[in-house]
């Protein structure tokens, strides 16, 4: 089989791990984390482009590094090959294994911040993602000091409190561990940032078997969405999370 992958870059580490131990013929192609950051349409646009850039012949399909991530894979379209994409609100379904598992943690741990080596040392967005992000565009990247400069003191208090302080419903920091990352490294990292804000901390073992099964061509219809050519992807709203329909409609 050959697969022509397009994944977000916090999944380096993992999907590079995998594909060097594959029996599949994979290309890749690691688009940045801000994408995110830009809203779905611009999301969209971006990943629509990759993929087109990767359907080429000779390949059986494009497998996805995304879940549905803030809609940014809602209105994707297969042209001649098709796309496999993981059923999953976000890349946290990935790192956990599965939904349930993931869903499970979430639940039983309400205001955890996830940190992976992935998220860690690429979760930052620059250059051009930066200034397109709807954080940047509305202000909410800026500094208490840079708001009291522009608004004045009070004015920035309330701004800062309202649009800035993107973290204040957490209260600890897990971080997942998945095999691959240097030992220590990253968990200390983790734990350094969890114990500044004044957090609790907790280190969760994260699993491969979604993304193991994501190029290994194993893609139960529970877990993976395929996307046949001359189909676009649609949320669902349901437990299914994504589905396909003719592009015609």
């Amino acid at each position: 089989m050959k697969l022509n992958l397009v994944s977000c870059e916090v999944l380096y580490r993992e999907l590079s791990h995998l594909i060097a131990r594959s029996p599949h013929q994979i290309d890749s192609r690691f688009l940045g984390k801000g994408l995110h950051d830009i809203g779905s349409a611009g999301m969209v646009e971006r990943l629509q482009a990759a993929v087109d850039a990767a359907d080429l012949p000779g390949y059986d399909a494009i497998v996805m590094g995304y879940a549905l991530c803030n809609n940014g894979v809602a209105g994707l379209r297969a042209r001649t090959l098709p796309l496999v994409i993981p059923r999953g609100h976000d890349c946290m379904t990935m790192f956990f294994g599965s939904r349930g598992r993931y869903m499970q943690y979430f639940n039983d741990n309400p205001g955890t911040y996830f940190l992976t080596s992935g998220w860690i040392e690429r979760g930052e967005a620059s250059g051009e993602l930066k200034q397109l992000s709807i954080q940047n565009k509305n202000g909410m990247d800026m500094s208490f000091d840079d708001l009291a400069a522009k608004y004045g003191e009070e004015n920035a208090r309330f701004l800062y409190d309202e649009l800035c302080d993107t973290t204040r419903h957490y209260k600890q920091i897990s971080f997942i561990t998945m095999g691959v990352e240097p030992p220590g490294q990253f968990e200390a990292i983790a734990r350094g940032r969890a114990e500044e804000r004044g957090w609790a901390f907790d280190k969760v073992e994260g699993s491969m078997s979604l993304l193991e099964r994501l190029i290994s061509g194993n893609w139960n219809s529970e877990d993976f969405l395929v996307v046949p050519p001359g189909h676009r992807v649609i949320s669902t709203y349901d437990e299914r999370i994504i589905a396909a329909e003719p592009e015609s409609r």
